[in-house]
């Protein structure tokens, strides 16, 4: 099995999760969680510096996620790597958990950076850890994903333009550009484009790749620089990715599966897993 092959698999474990720890909870957000899971898979099982046996090496990549309404996948994505038990999952949502419907620095979790799920928030709490490392001289880098429909808060486009200002090329932020939110598709509530061409005038370094492709996004984070200026990589996926019926509905931007609907899924996610490996 090569390392692609490997990394196909692990998002297939991830996706099950996500769909099973929803029904349990009878909540939470899941078209998101899908399309970002190959992201995810790729962040931590190949890309990132960290040791989930140190979750506080202070050498380790930060990671920020902004949209923390799809806290499912990172949660799902931190236990395949081995931060906590997988039993964990199932607490989703419930009193007491860890595991809050948007992470929570204060609960405890191993690899939570920084408690979100207020929109628009977390490129600048990113910012401030890129220039602290900076500062230090600290080799770390910061990585922050974002949801396309959060840049149309005012405060993320000041932290692009600060991080751009200051040169932060040990910053990277990753859009998740499935162009849906949770009233519909992006460019009819409030137009994002020409989304590259922006934020590449704000003097930062543009990367694109499919996000929903293993072999591309790492094609594309290897491409990455590092040096001179912060790098945005917007991330083309589709809400829902791998569970063919839900596939680009924004009703399933923060909806739960039933139990019915769970085992669906998981027959739709297990034949998309079987053809994409047969036709690659």
């Amino acid at each position: 099995m090569n390392e692609i092959e490997k990394l196909i698999k692990i998002s297939y474990e991830i996706r099950k999760d996500v769909i099973n720890m929803l029904a349990k909870a009878g909540s939470g957000h899941l078209g998101g969680s899908l399309g970002m899971a190959d992201i995810f898979t790729v962040l931590y099982f190949n890309e990132l510096k960290h040791d989930p046996l140190q979750p506080n090496w202070e050498q380790r990549d930060r990671v920020i996620v902004s949209n923390g309404h799809i806290a499912p996948v990172w949660y799902a994505t931190l236990s395949n790597a081995g931060y906590f038990s997988k039993k964990e999952l199932f607490t989703l949502r419930q009193f007491g958990s860890r595991l809050q419907g948007h992470p929570s620095r204060l609960n405890g979790l191993p690899g939570i950076e920084s408690s979100s799920g207020s929109l628009g928030q977390g490129l600048s709490v990113a910012v401030g850890m890129a220039l602290a490392a900076k500062f230090f001289q600290n080799n770390y880098r910061i990585f922050c994903l974002m949801g396309d429909g959060e840049l149309q808060e005012g405060n993320v486009w000041e932290a692009f333009m600060s991080a751009g200002h200051y040169k932060l090329d040990n910053l990277l932020a990753i859009v998740d550009r499935n162009r849906l939110q949770i009233d519909g598709n992006t460019e009819g509530v409030m137009s994002l484009e020409p989304l590259k061409n922006k934020i590449i005038a704000f003097n930062w370094n543009v990367l694109e790749c499919d996000g929903n492709n293993i072999k591309d996004i790492l094609r594309c984070f290897k491409s990455v620089s590092w040096s001179q200026k912060p790098t945005c990589v917007i991330a083309n996926t589709v809400m829902g990715k791998g569970v063919k019926s839900i596939e680009n509905n924004h009703l399933w931007h923060g909806k739960a599966p039933n139990n019915e609907e769970a085992f669906n899924f998981l027959f739709e996610l297990k034949d998309y897993y079987t053809n994409f490996l047969v036709n690659n």
